[in-house]
């Protein structure tokens, strides 16, 4: 019977020998060192099968929508963005081997100031310099082995996108959110354009040209954020936000309390002032007067004594005087005085030395039983007349999106004397870029509306924010010339499902996409408020820096001797003096940055990609430093090894027919693979599909590894279990190394003998990225944790195929007959349980209690028993 079973397995060899692979190794049959030549050699060949993967627009039902910050066109990539675009592609990949349709666009922030800078020291224009460097990333990128949809790119400088960010500023525009209006801004006199406050360092320094930055009063342009203020604040309790953290605070800090609203009322100097109270009836005041504090920069104006303030509510005019003796809400150098409400209002009034007249008919309208209806009829005309009356924090101000640079999006308004600001009509957009040297001839043009010459487009250029706050829509539809997106796919794949980016934009860029995408929301354009389900905020990508010690100038690492690495102490060669060493974000300035084209030619591109990727989970920050780089080295050459002497294992057929695949050693072999695949496979889909722990499902990996490193050769031949875990290592690779992993599937799948021949799980005509994720096996037993306050309290063994269909009730039930549970619970109070499950994976039930108080007569049944023990 023995020799019949082998004369089988030998025609199988022949037959599986003979089987055309979908494409070829690039290694054959050959033995060879797994050297960083071999690698650039298998990922040359590879390339080209690494980006064929393309999002279906029709397939609805398994959308996975992920997405990384576009970066903006340097001209080089740095470690950051490897990080960033490996994270992303390890996910978009993992999700297609899981049956999604992965949506899994690229493009570029390519306008703004850095960009505008560089080409004029080189003396060329923008647009040139920014494509150049867009090309130079792209194919680095394209190296890097991503799996983008590069038919859905987009460039925020293109004419095609830009135009329809003008028309997003139009839709604004025309619902009253967005204005223009004298600001007191910071002024960059080097670089002269506006900065936020974010970009103005704590000794008053322009955070880019180091210039001292002065404050000017300028016209500017807004877009009226607060209007939905509370809108997002609540929507930070939004259930579909996973993963979001801290970020969920610091967008809470950013907005604000939102207990009060704010009003932009006209001036008589011709602006709009921004009077922000919690009590809005106060406006219904006839007695009304604003108090500004006496740096507010309209004490510039000639005629700052006579300043007034149009009151729409109660029809009058209020006075404003400068003072500092008021009680300025939070944050604001405007208060709001009603002394016909407020005595203390009144006794201001009086200590300024105005008169003060309450009439009968004033005291009969404005008493306390009427307080709440003169609210709801201010806060009704407000949004009646588009001044505002939206609950807002009083630290929270409008976005300032003007800026007096030329590399940006044009503001789709013209200047007319007679007709004032005139929005650009829709069908003449986009309004482009003039060429740098046209002069202002460029800017000339006629009135939309009266027609007239004269007129002038408006010369400021928009924030780079605003091209950033609305662009994964346009992903979507990126080439798209009738609308700015068709709302029916957007209606289809949004949210985007996880989005990947770093820290430094959890407050500013996450604020107003927010913003943009419940504006959306509220036109019909987005399905949903909340732009982005899940967020995966990675960590910065730090360099050993060094510093000497004197006069903190920053030096080479060749230039130091390390005396001692555990203490960060060094010496400069040439003088001896002491050097800092320290961890710090990679940077040209500090000396510390490392080019990812030099990691990619001296240890290949997925060596990069796993290194960056181990370690240390995609949140926290990556020490980068070549003393953990043997670690990934050497796994990787342990599984090369392993698929040599797997093939050599299967060819060594004496070896092979001395084997008893019935005997009890056999099987218990055979089962300790089978538990292994499960266990790691479990472990590593944990981590790719839920924690995003790229760095724990490597060290899951790496754990399967050793386990096919300690098979016998026998079981290596005859064993199915070790041939399915070894097909599930090389697929689990896959999405963070894929030429590498391709490489390895193609050897693999060439070795004769296929034991799994009939097994649906494997794809043997199919390259690695084809494959379908391995599935824990149905028999395999997977844990339902119940935890107590926390803490585990036992673990109950449940068949995989059996984990799915427990529900809360099911979990609650087996924990009540769970003796470890209910000998615990004796004395406790259930506060509240609730119930998590991981398909395929794990549940755990969570019970949450409070230790019962003891009744008064227990309690003194106690002190009495004390008492007598002690006597």
């Amino acid at each position: 019977m023995q020799s019949l079973r082998y004369s089988h397995i030998l025609r199988g060899f022949k037959l599986n020998w003979c089987r055309r692979l979908l494409t070829q190794s690039c290694t054959g049959s050959e033995q060879l060192e797994l050297t960083s030549e071999l690698k650039h050699r298998i990922e040359k060949h590879w390339n080209e099968h690494m980006n064929n993967a393309h999002f279906n627009t029709k397939d609805v039902q398994n959308k996975f929508y992920v997405l990384s910050m576009f970066p903006y066109p340097s001209g080089n990539l740095h470690m950051g963005h490897v990080r960033v675009y490996t994270i992303s592609d390890a996910v978009a990949r993992f999700q297609r081997m899981c049956g999604k349709n992965v949506f899994q666009p690229i493009g570029w922030d390519s306008f703004g100031l850095p960009a505008e800078n560089a080409a004029n020291e080189r003396g060329v224009a923008p647009a040139e310099w920014t494509q150049k460097n867009i090309a130079q990333m792209k194919q680095q990128l394209e190296r890097l082995g991503c799996s983008f949809d590069w038919a859905h790119e987009l460039s925020s400088s293109s004419p095609e996108y830009y135009k329809w960010t003008q028309s997003l500023f139009l839709m604004l525009h025309k619902r009253g959110l967005a204005y223009q209006n004298e600001a007191l801004v910071n002024w960059d006199p080097v670089d002269k354009t506006v900065l936020a406050d974010e970009q103005v360092d704590a000794n008053g320094c322009s955070w880019r040209s180091g210039a001292k930055v002065e404050k000017k009063l300028l016209k500017q342009w807004f877009i009226r954020t607060t209007a939905y203020a509370k809108q997002l604040l609540d929507g930070l309790d939004d259930p579909t936000l996973r993963d979001w953290r801290d970020i969920i605070n610091l967008q809470r800090h950013w907005i604000g309390e939102c207990n009060g609203y704010a009003f932009t009322l006209p001036t008589s100097a011709s602006n709009l002032l921004r009077v922000w109270t919690s009590n809005p009836e106060h406006l219904k005041d006839p007695h009304a007067f604003l108090v500004l504090r006496s740096k507010h920069h309209l004490r510039q104006l000639n005629d700052a004594e006579q300043l007034s303030v149009e009151n729409p509510f109660a029809e009058t005019t209020i006075p404003v005087v400068f003072n500092d003796e008021a009680a300025f809400p939070a944050d604001c150098d405007v208060y709001l005085a009603a002394p016909t409400f407020r005595a203390e209002d009144r006794e201001l009034w009086d200590s300024l030395g105005l008169a003060f007249c309450i009439t009968k008919k004033d005291e009969e309208r404005i008493n306390p039983g009427n307080w709440e209806h003169l609210r709801k009829e201010v806060l009704q005309a407000a949004r009646r007349l588009n001044v505002g009356g939206y609950r807002v924090s009083s630290k929270l101000k409008d976005w300032l999106i003007s800026r007096q640079r030329y590399w940006g999006t044009p503001i789709p308004i013209v200047h007319c004397p007679k007709c004032g600001a005139v929005p650009v009509p829709e069908q003449q957009l986009p309004v482009t870029l003039p060429s740098r040297d046209a002069g202002k001839d460029a800017l000339r043009c006629d009135c939309p509306k009266c027609g007239q010459s004269g007129a002038q487009r408006e010369t400021d250029t928009m924030d780079t924010f605003v091209d950033s706050s609305w662009y994964y829509l346009r992903y979507l539809d990126a080439h798209n010339a009738n609308e700015i997106f068709d709302a029916t796919l957007a209606n289809n794949f949004m949210p985007v499902d996880l989005y990947i980016g770093g820290k430094e934009h959890a407050v500013l860029h996450l604020y107003y996409a927010r913003f943009m995408n419940h504006f959306l929301h509220s036109c019909g354009l987005s399905p949903t408020s909340e732009p982005f389900s899940r967020l995966l905020v990675q960590g910065m990508v730090m360099s050993r820096s060094f510093r000497v010690k004197g006069s903190g100038r920053y030096v080479r690492e060749s230039e130091v001797e390390i005396v001692n690495a555990k203490k960060n102490q060094a010496l400069l060669k040439t003088t001896k003096e002491p050097v800092v060493m320290s961890w710090e974000k990679m940077s040209k300035s500090k000396l510390n940055g490392v080019e990812p084209d030099d990691i990619f030619n001296e240890y290949g591109t997925d060596t990069a990609r796993l290194i960056i990727l181990a370690d240390v989970a995609p949140t926290s920050h990556r020490n980068w430093s070549s003393a953990t780089f043997p670690g990934i080295l050497n796994w990787q050459k342990r599984l090369w090894l392993t698929l040599d002497e797997f093939k050599a294992a299967r060819e060594e057929q004496p070896q092979a027919e001395l084997a008893d695949t019935a005997s009890e050693a056999f099987l218990a072999e055979d089962a300790k693979l089978f538990d292994a695949r499960n266990f790691y496979v479990k472990g590593a889909t944990f981590n790719y599909r839920h924690a995003h722990q790229l760095s724990v499902a490597i060290s899951k990996m790496q754990g399967l590894t050793n386990s096919l490193r300690r098979t016998p050769k026998h079981i290596q031949c005859l064993g199915k279990q070790y041939e399915r875990a070894l097909a599930a290592q090389i697929i689990m690779l896959a999405p963070m190394a894929p030429h590498f992993a391709s490489e390895l599937w193609s050897k693999f799948v060439s070795v004769p003998g296929r034991l799994n021949v009939e097994c649906e799980e494997l794809q043997w005509t199919k390259d690695v990225l084809a494959q379908r994720w391995p599935d824990v096996d149905a028999a395999y037993q997977v844990d339902l944790s119940i935890r107590i306050n926390g803490f585990e309290n036992c673990v109950i063994k449940v068949a995989r195929n059996q984990v799915d269909k427990i529900n809360h009730s099911d979990a609650m039930d087996i924990a009540f007959n769970t003796e470890s549970v209910t000998s615990y619970l004796i004395d406790k109070k259930i506060r509240t349980t609730n119930f998590i499950i991981y398909p395929g994976i794990e549940a755990i039930l969570n019970i949450y209690v409070d230790k019962l108080k003891k009744t008064q007569k227990s309690a003194k049944s106690s002190s009495d028993a004390d008492k007598l023990e002690a006597e």
